[in-house]
Order: C-alpha cells, then sequence, then structure tokens
C-alpha cells in the first residue's frame, strides 16, 4: 500500500502537498490569493480576446488551469493562465478553421487545440522528454516574443482608438489602422490612454500595488460615473453567468491537423518559458525544479481549460511574482484566486459591466512591451553579430509573415543554428605557450608549433554531416606544412559515428601512403572502446593514441621524429 501511495504522490503532487500543508501558512496563502484574483480577472478577459474569443472564456480559462495545477503541478507557487505570448499562436489556429460568425465555433475549436497541447505536454513529461524546452535558442526566441510584441501591438492598436479593422496581415494591420485613425472616439482613446499610463507609470513608483489592479478598477468607476458607454464608449458589459459544465470539445477531424501543427508550436513556447520560470523561482526558494513532471502538470492544466470551455494557457513570469511578493506558500493561493473568480461569474457578474474595452487592448498592449527585450538584442550586436542576424530574421519573420509561420520559421532557425555549429564546426592548430599550455596559434602570438608536427583540436562530435569538413581541414594543413605527424587533439570530441569512423580510416591510408602519421590524444574511454568495435585499430596503429599531447611529442621524439618509423 505504501509503495502504491508513494506512487500515486509522485504522479499527483497535490496530494503530497495536502499532507504536508503547515496550517500557520493558511492566512498568507488566502492573502495572496486575494491579491492574485485581483490581476486574474482582467488579464484572463485580455488575452481571451487576444486569442480572439469571448472574454468569459479568459475566467473560465483561469478557474479550470489553477485548479487542475494545482493537483498535477510540482512547483508550490508557480501561477498559470491565459498568456501574451500564446493567445496570438490561438489566434492564428482557429480563425482559419470557424466557418461561422458564432462565437461558439471558435469557442470549441480552442478547447480542441488546449486539450491538444494538454495531451502533448503529458506525453513529454511521461515520456521524461523535458529537453524539447531547449530546442528554441536563447536568441531565436528573443526575436521571436520582439517580432510577437510588435504584431500585438499594431494589433491592438484600433481597440485602443475606438475602432475596427479587418486587416490580415502586418503590413495590412497598419494600413487600416492610418486609414481608420480619422473615425478615432475620442472618449474611447482618452480612457485607455490613461490605462496605459497606470500601467507604465505606476510600476516606476511602487510594485506593492499591482498596476493592473490599478487601472482597470479606477477606469470602470471613471466609465460607470461618466456615462462613458452612452458616448460610445464600447464596455465589457454583463459576463454570463455561471460556470460550463465539462464537456470534451470537438470538432470534426479535418480540423485535427492544422490544430497539432499550431498545438507543437504552443508547446513549444509555452514550456521554454515555463522550465525558465519554474527554474528561477525554485532556486530563490531553495526547491526541487521537477521538468518532467512541470510538464505533465501543464499538460493537465491545459486539458482542463479545454473541457471547461477555455483555450490553451502558459506560465506567467509576473503573476508568479505577484504571488510569491504577497506571501504565497503553496498552490492553494491559485486555489483561492480561482475560487473568487468563480465567485465572480456565479454572483457578481455584472461587477465589470462598464470596463471599457480599450482598458484591456492597453491591458495587452503593456504585456505585449514586456515581451520585449531590446538589451538582449544590443548585447547581440556587440558580443555575436550571428545571433544578432538570427534574433532580428526571428523577428522580421514574426512581423511579415505571421504568427503560426514566425514560429515555425524560429524553430527552424534554432535547429539550422545547432547543425551549422556542428556542421562546420571551430578547429584550431595548436602550440605550445612559454608556460607550457597548449593554445590556438590563431589566437595566440606566444605561442610555438613543434617542428614536423601539426596538433590539431576538433571542436564538435565527428559525425557524417561535418566528417569531410574535418578530413578538408587536415587536408589543407597538411598541404601547407609538410608534417610528419598529424596529432589529433580530440578533448572536445563526444561522439565518432560510423561515417566518420570510415573516414578516418581512408584518412589514416591517405596520409600512410604521404609518409604521413596519425595520432589521437585525449581521446573518451568510451569513444575508443567505440573505435575498437568499427574495427578501426585494424587500420589505425593502437599505440598511436595517448593521454595527452606531451606524451604523444615524446613518443614521437623516441620514434627519431619526423623520419622515425611509426
Amino acid at each position: 500500500m505504501a509503495s502504491i501511495s508513494s506512487s500515486v504522490s509522485r504522479w499527483v503532487p497535490g496530494i503530497t502537498s495536502i499532507q504536508s500543508y503547515r496550517r500557520e501558512w493558511l492566512r498568507s496563502d488566502i492573502v495572496a490569493g486575494i491579491v492574485l484574483a485581483a490581476i486574474l480577472v482582467p488579464q484572463g478577459m485580455a488575452y481571451a480576446e487576444l486569442a480572439g474569443l469571448p472574454a468569459v472564456t479568459g475566467l473560465y480559462t483561469t478557474i479550470a488551469c489553477l485548479v487542475g495545477y494545482a493537483v498535477f503541478g510540482p512547483s508550490r507557487v508557480l501561477v498559470l493562465g491565459p498568456d501574451s505570448s500564446v493567445s496570438p499562436l490561438i489566434f492564428a489556429a482557429i480563425m482559419p478553421l470557424v466557418v461561422t460568425d458564432d462565437p461558439t465555433s471558435a469557442v470549441v475549436l480552442a478547447g480542441m487545440l488546449a486539450v491538444l497541447v494538454g495531451l502533448i505536454e503529458i506525453g513529454l513529461g511521461i515520456g521524461k522528454l523535458g529537453f524539447v524546452a531547449d530546442l528554441l535558442s536563447s536568441e531565436v526566441q528573443v526575436g521571436y516574443m520582439n517580432g510577437l510584441a510588435i504584431t500585438i501591438i499594431v494589433g491592438q492598436l484600433p481597440k485602443l482608438f475606438g475602432f475596427s479593422t479587418d486587416a490580415d496581415s502586418f503590413l495590412g494591420e497598419i494600413r487600416a489602422f492610418v486609414d481608420g485613425i480619422g473615425s478615432t472616439n475620442g472618449a474611447t482613446l482618452a480612457i485607455g490612454a490613461s490605462a496605459l499610463l497606470v500601467l507604465f507609470l505606476l510600476p516606476l513608483v511602487t510594485r506593492r500595488v499591482p498596476a493592473v489592479l490599478v487601472a482597470v478598477v479606477g477606469t470602470t468607476i471613471a466609465s460607470a460615473l461618466l456615462g462613458l458607454a452612452e458616448r460610445g464608449v464600447d464596455t465589457v458589459g454583463t459576463l454570463p453567468q455561471g460556470i460550463p459544465a465539462p464537456s470534451l470539445p470537438w470538432t470534426s477531424f479535418s480540423d485535427v491537423g492544422p490544430l497539432v501543427v499550431a498545438a507543437v508550436g504552443i508547446v513549444l513556447v509555452s514550456l521554454t518559458d515555463t522550465i525558465a520560470t519554474a527554474s528561477s523561482f525554485a532556486a530563490r526558494r531553495g526547491d526541487e525544479l521537477k521538468p518532467n513532471q512541470e510538464m505533465i502538470g501543464m499538460g493537465a492544466a491545459n486539458v482542463a481549460a479545454g473541457f471547461f470551455g477555455g483555450f490553451a494557457i502558459s506560465t506567467s513570469g509576473s503573476r508568479t511574482a505577484v504571488a510569491e511578493q504577497s506571501g504565497a506558500r503553496s498552490q492553494l493561493t491559485g486555489v483561492v484566486g480561482a475560487g473568487l473568480v468563480a465567485v465572480l461569474l456565479l454572483l457578481l457578474n455584472g461587477l465589470l459591466t462598464d470596463l471599457p474595452q480599450s482598458v484591456l487592448a492597453a491591458v495587452v498592449i503593456a504585456a505585449a512591451v514586456s515581451l520585449t527585450n531590446v538589451g538582449a538584442v544590443r548585447q547581440y550586436a556587440r558580443v555575436r553579430p550571428s545571433s544578432l542576424l538570427l534574433s532580428l530574421v526571428a523577428t522580421l519573420g514574426v512581423v511579415a509573415l505571421g504568427v503560426l509561420p514566425g514560429i515555425v520559421l524560429a524553430i527552424v532557425l534554432a535547429v539550422l543554428l545547432f547543425f551549422r555549429r556542428n556542421w562546420w564546426p571551430h578547429g584550431a592548430v595548436l602550440g605550445r605557450s612559454p608556460g607550457g599550455e597548449w593554445h590556438a596559434v590563431a589566437d595566440h602570438d606566444d605561442t610555438t608549433e613543434v617542428d614536423g608536427v601539426v596538433v590539431y583540436r576538433w571542436e564538435a562530435p565527428l559525425f557524417f554531416a561535418n566528417a569531410g569538413a574535418f578530413r578538408q581541414q587536415i587536408r589543407k594543413l597538411v598541404r601547407e606544412r609538410s608534417p610528419g605527424w598529424v596529432v589529433i587533439q580530440c578533448e572536445a570530441i563526444t561522439d565518432i559515428d560510423v561515417t566518420a569512423a570510415e573516414l578516418l580510416e581512408q584518412l589514416d591510408v591517405e596520409l600512410n601512403e604521404a609518409g604521413i602519421h596519425l595520432a589521437f590524444v585525449e581521446l573518451r574511454s568510451r569513444l575508443a572502446r567505440l573505435v575498437q568495435r568499427y574495427g578501426l585499430f585494424e587500420t589505425l596503429d593502437r599505440d598511436h593514441f595517448y593521454p595527452s599531447i606531451e606524451a604523444a611529442l615524446a613518443a614521437i621524439e623516441d620514434a627519431g621524429r619526423p623520419d622515425g618509423d611509426a
């Protein structure tokens, strides 16, 4: 029984959280939950509309995902919910599939997408495939987020100014905004701009009071007192009362394929952010990071959201920070927040009737600005131009091609970057410094090469894609220096595949015919055994494998370098 209980607790961390909960945490968790709820409501509604869905679906999503993660998520303070980086992906995925103007169709499609995202994440967690979160390199992720922020801001400007457009591209959106600016509703712009000022300026004064709460409460009261709805200001209106019963969201099999493609993109974006946020807060709190269980928790939260009329979610670093700063000690904080959102829908659904839509646009714009990372782009320009280029290409891809093609381009760039760095890796001829260390000759003027010997360091796994480049480098060095020995420094070689092994055999025969000997130093024991299994010791002299460069040079000298008998 104990083993069964342990196994259940491992897959359902919420059970352990209940068993280990301390009574003295209760007050802190309740207070933090109340503060959190004040932020969850406006942001959930804003990001729902960013996803092309009714605002209330953001609240359904918030309730379901917080409860789902509290049961299956391992972190004590991580807060999940509708997210500004995921909502545009949802919009791009479901809009081409919507066949009627009825928002119900979009809601069902978004629910299907959330369930698919959740199933993929659960599968990755069970399969212990947490490394997929690393598929988006830092520079590509920064570029994607910068492009996403630009796209979001441009898309929200018409709503902020009080009119709508029907453009379906970035440039089209800009043209439509410029054409429609003459129909700006002054009251709408004024109330939205006021909220935007609060969102940007209040955090500069204090972070103890959530700026989004002040902006939403203040503008809602002002809207009600001034009767802005009668002056043409579009408001949220009365929310539907109650919470939807759980149901399986389903349209047709023809929609599954496109939604799966979008789900993969959402998984990569959300998991990258989740693992980074979870590891940061775990380190600060002294907790253990469990990336695979994080994926299961995220997956469960997404499935729950899909079944309760919601959409795909991600981790929110800002909302997690608010919860922690407010004293959160456990996932009860999220449950309290979800409970208060539920109370709003059940008993106070008219509370936000006068909230202007332009304020929700301001919330989205402020969130989009927080996605940008100009500092990282400047750093790339300073330290590595190739990283700058990759980041800018990712940004332009999102802006010019759209959000979904942009994320696909970002993933392709990340994979190409990996292959580029391993396909044409850096190699260096080594020389001895006055202190006896070995350094790259090109980078250190005080190094000296050994007469008749080329010491060459290869800085990557040796595999089919770069084996040809390795051979070309060796041939070039032989032509330029005419050595008697070529010593390969293997410290950075982490693998040798079958193709590379065959090439080494051919290269050794070729060099031997020219009177040149090939030697290897600092080859890992695992790779030495692999070389033996490949049968290379029949061609490569097993005596030409040395533990260090100095040992190789001593053996070469004893053999009568450079004409000694090998």
